[in-house]
């Protein structure tokens, strides 16, 4: 089994760390890893199961992706009147 911890389009680091399941069933992320993705108490996680691998994805507010887009290609894409 594997806990992964999904962060935000284009977000880097490879770095590993190690954690268990306490008798109460918790999970304690690592300091370096909650920092990196700016976690903070309290903050919604969707936990996604496929296969066996568990991944933990923070819940952002739209207004976090504003502008993620911007400088992007338009050209060869659909009308709006063709799009379903």
């Amino acid at each position: 089994m594997c806990i992964t911890i999904a962060g935000s389009i284009g977000d880097g680091g490879d770095d590993m760390a190690r954690t268990r399941v306490s008798p109460k069933y918790q999970v304690v992320i690592p300091k370096e890893v909650r920092e990196r993705h700016g976690l903070k108490p309290g903050q919604e996680l969707q936990v996604i199961s496929k296969g066996s691998v568990i991944t933990l994805v923070p819940d952002r507010p739209l207004s976090a992706f504003r502008g993620i887009l911007r400088g992007m290609p338009t050209d060869g894409y659909r009308e709006k009147k063709d799009r379903i």
